[in-house]
């Protein structure tokens, strides 16, 4: 427990500052108003989007440089601002990076993912991060008993995830039939989809080119692994191993890479699904064959992001010892080595990289 007179008026923060420039600095710590709560950040963990925010210097809906950045985050209330009366100081909880409105269309809807006013938090490669009201309403969890805080700050990458699985129709607890699932990409994310997914009772086909991530998702659940070449042109290879040579039921591309974008719309069976869960840069073009997808009734989704819902589940999932998504996890550093955990995933030395506040 961290009461309000511990907290020190200062702490280290990681900066963005452009393309690849990293400043850790000394940044004051505010106190929280009201509706607002500060959080210790007990664990921060690096994504592939913080690698895309790095490389890029910024992010044209997250984040605006110079700026505190990082987003998956897990921690303990130090202080609490004067009508933030769900939370207490001591109370652990993981915060997510988003804060739909509650009051538009989408939102009514419970597609909040689609807020015509989603707002987004970063921040978390620091020692504190003070919580805005709307997030302490609709995005501060508390973290379930048991769940310690390195796991518990995956929560943001699985609702993800889970999200997907929900639109793709998908989840076992809608009634989804088994299926043949190809993941393009065994990356961070492409490793929780196997893991959800072989959970859900599909049987799940993992493809990529490093055999050391493959053999990850074995232990994570995947049926069948394929290593493949890069650069795309894959297509092939996948459906020779999938559906008796037909393709797979089911393709999710988790690379963010256009030509794994169309091995993935090529590599399911006639009447397949394909979910493009990888996001692209905005002046990419991806080839798609007309004919393919009118012919074969090729159903093809993009999905965006998490939702409260998928968040608690996402907690709920990652407290279960079973669900292993600490096998993600390739050790820790502290704020001061930031850059460091992001260059180790670049250079493909680590999935994910846990950030310590202090």
């Amino acid at each position: 427990m961290h009461p309000s007179s511990a907290i020190p008026k200062s702490m280290r923060g990681a900066v963005l500052l452009g393309p690849e420039r990293i400043e850790i600095r000394d940044v004051p710590v505010e106190p929280p108003g009201r509706g607002e709560i500060l959080l210790r950040i007990e664990a921060a963990t690096t994504c592939g989007t913080d690698v895309k925010v790095y490389r890029a210097g910024g992010h044209r809906r997250m984040l605006k440089v110079p700026t505190l950045f990082g987003h998956e985050m897990a921690g303990t209330i130090a202080a609490v601002g004067a009508g933030a009366d769900d939370f207490k100081a001591g109370d652990a909880v993981a915060v997510a990076n988003s804060a739909p409105c509650r009051e538009c269309a989408y939102c009514r809807a419970n597609r909040e993912n689609l807020c015509s006013d989603l707002q987004y938090l970063n921040g978390a490669f620091a020692e504190y991060l003070l919580v805005p009201e709307r997030f302490v309403r609709t995005s501060a969890h508390r973290i379930p008993a048991g769940l310690g805080f390195e796991k518990a700050a995956l929560a943001e990458s699985l609702a993800c995830v889970l999200h997907g699985l929900e639109t793709c129709g998908l989840d076992a607890r809608h009634g989804a039939q088994a299926a043949e699932v190809v993941v393009c990409g065994a990356g961070p994310i492409g490793l929780l989809q196997t893991a959800a997914l072989k959970r859900a009772g599909h049987r799940v086909v993992l493809v990529d080119p490093n055999r050391p991530r493959l053999e990850v998702g074995r232990k994570l659940g995947a049926d069948e692994t394929v290593e493949i070449e890069r650069g795309g042109g894959q297509a092939e290879t996948i459906k020779a191993r999938t559906g008796g040579g037909r393709g797979a039921d089911v393709a999710i591309e988790c690379a963010g890479v256009p030509a794994v974008w169309e091995d993935a719309i090529a590599s399911v069976k006639p009447g397949g699904l394909v979910c493009l869960f990888g996001g692209l840069p905005t002046d990419s073009t991806v080839n798609l064959d007309p004919g393919w997808v009118h012919y074969s009734e090729i159903t093809v989704k993009g999905v965006y992001h998490h939702r409260p819902a998928t968040m608690r589940r996402a907690l709920e999932m990652l407290s279960d010892p079973a669900f292993a998504a600490e096998l993600l996890l390739f050790g820790e550093r502290p704020v001061d080595e930031v850059e460091e955990a992001l260059r180790s995933m670049m250079d493909k030395k680590a999935l994910k990289v846990v950030i310590k506040g202090s």
